[in-house]
């Protein structure tokens, strides 16, 4: 089992009114995640990214105003306070340039001593795009293939020096991207850092086969998960890829009690700390794209048909079709007497994992026995310290019954995933 710890930062997960919960910009939260991480044997800490503060009907959205941190810069300063623990930064192939960000990632895999790992993602948001001088749109198919040849290209200044350290010119020709010249810095310690694809769509499984060491996903029951592992693992073949050569981890919550029944009250209790009466007015409010203020959250849900592209929620991408989703949600309500909140609550919160911990552990271990996935990317509910009952009372388990690593057995993020170095390509 591959384990892999999700630095909370600015999402709807995070509890923002715990009396625990601290700063998601100081340094020393990044470092208490990132030990707890490496204390625990994971196998990377992951970065996500925000390249514009997103907008709800006019206004900045609340949860972004605290800060979004640059992930390689932090990851940069987190090598130097971490020995084994691999360091990914989500960086965005639409609005980076293959040279720039090429030779970043190779300068954080050497000052890491080969622990660095880059996930790619695209964007086709003209609201994003503003914040770049040449606006940056592109159509969703467009994306897609700037970012397979923004990756090759990658590679390709990687291999532009030889294991033994010589330096040789580089140069591409393609759609994207025009280059030549030669790379400054030597080739890293696990030849190329760790690519992860974040994606659920036919075009990103197919980007993550062709080109991805790890598939960041998300699918709520042991049966969606073992089709979509099935499918994704079929399309390796396609490229002359193994089926170990990409690991599927999809993001997952945990909530751990000492008991079944008390795990259960818990979840329930963040569920609703997460979901506020305002919370569920907004994400309402994204779904319908349309002002519900007028609407009481403990009421029903609106009447009203859902607005297409309306312009009320900027920066933010909707996954589905919002129709469909509105009828689900309609549903649901009906069907168990739920208000407008409690409808938010049951639909777009629900942990993952729930239980005592010899009850999480049996159904993470189940999850990679059954074929449904790879391993785990965690996402706790609070910043610093949601990982602390995980690592302390679950991965015990997990190492005591052979189903996860009790030591590190190398130091580069390669060999913690299994994953062989690449061949040179010079």
């Amino acid at each position: 089992m591959h384990l892999a710890a999700h630095f909370p930062g600015v999402n709807a997960t995070t509890v923002w009114a715990d009396p625990r919960s601290r700063s998601q910009i100081d340094f020393s939260s990044f470092v208490h995640l990132a030990r707890t991480a490496e204390r625990g044997k994971f196998d990377f800490f992951f970065l996500a990214e925000g390249l514009r503060l997103r907008e709800h009907n006019g206004r900045i959205h609340d949860l972004d105003v605290v800060g979004r941190p640059e992930s390689l810069t932090v990851l940069s300063a987190l090598a130097a306070v971490t020995e084994r623990l691999g360091l990914a930064a989500t960086v965005n192939a639409t609005f980076n340039e293959p040279y720039e960000l090429a030779r970043r990632l190779a300068t954080l895999d050497h000052l890491s001593e080969g622990r660095a790992a880059w996930n790619v993602v695209t964007s086709s948001d003209a609201f994003t795009g503003e914040n770049f001088r040449r606006g940056g749109y592109l159509d969703r198919a467009e994306r897609y293939t700037r970012a397979a040849e923004f990756v090759a290209t990658a590679r390709e200044l990687w291999d532009s020096w030889t294991p033994d350290g010589a330096s040789r010119p580089f140069a591409h020709e393609g759609g994207q991207f025009t280059i030549s010249g030669e790379f400054t810095v030597p080739r890293s310690p696990q030849g190329h850092p760790v690519v992860i694809q974040a994606g659920d769509s036919g075009e990103g499984r197919e980007f993550a086969a062709s080109a991805a060491d790890i598939i960041f996903t998300r699918h709520g029951t042991l049966e969606a998960g073992r089709a979509f592992y099935a499918d994704v693992k079929a399309r390796l073949a396609a490229y002359g890829r193994e089926p170990d050569d990409l690991k599927i981890m999809p993001g997952v919550t945990v909530v751990v009690g000492d008991t079944d029944a008390e795990a259960q009250e818990r979840a329930y209790e963040i569920r609703r700390q997460q979901v506020s009466p305002q919370n569920a007015l907004l994400a309402a409010e994204q779904l319908w794209g349309r002002d519900l203020s007028a609407y009481d959250p403990d009421g029903p849900l609106p009447e009203v048909d859902p607005v297409v592209d309306s312009g009320l929620v900027k920066g933010r991408v909707l996954h589905g079709d919002p129709f469909a989703v509105v009828a689900r949600w309609r549903a649901v309500a009906a069907a168990k007497g739920l208000s407008l909140r409690q409808t938010v609550i049951e639909t777009t919160t629900r942990q993952s994992f729930i239980g005592s911990p010899r009850t999480v552990a049996a159904e993470l271990t189940a999850f990679v026995d059954e074929r449904a996935a790879d391993g785990f990317i965690l996402v706790p509910h609070l910043t610093p310290g949601g990982l602390d009952d995980f690592v302390d009372r679950v991965v015990p388990l997990l190492q005591e019954s052979g189903a996860f690593r009790s030591e590190y057995s190398g130091s580069t993020l390669r060999s913690h995933l299994g994953l062989a170095e690449p061949v040179w390509k010079g």
